[in-house]
């Protein structure tokens, strides 16, 4: 796997009828505990344990798109076309946070 849209992919073979069971408000649910148990993980500064949760949220947000019908890929291609997508610079040269 090598892009967003294999990596779904791979999800969606591997637990879409499983998700479409639980229903997007479910699988929603299961990726916001998922970034808190990577926020925990940052917390400790478990590295191995940060690597996992990563992996974890990125997982459970391609099975909620799967379940939205939303390819990753082109959202993240349509949000963020190679610049910052609000100033146009890179790096970011807008002046928030």
């Amino acid at each position: 796997m090598t892009t967003f849209r294999e990596f779904q992919e791979l999800m969606k073979k591997l637990y879409y009828e499983r998700d479409k069971s639980r229903g997007v408000e479910k699988t929603y649910m299961w990726l916001v505990e998922e970034v808190g148990e990577l926020g925990r993980a940052i917390l400790k500064n478990n590295v191995e344990n940060i690597k996992e949760e990563v992996a974890d949220v990125i997982a459970w947000l391609a099975s909620l798109c799967n379940l939205l019908g939303i390819d990753m890929e082109e959202a993240v291609k349509m949000k963020y076309p190679g610049k910052c997508p609000k100033c146009g610079s890179i790096p970011c040269r807008c002046n928030t946070r």
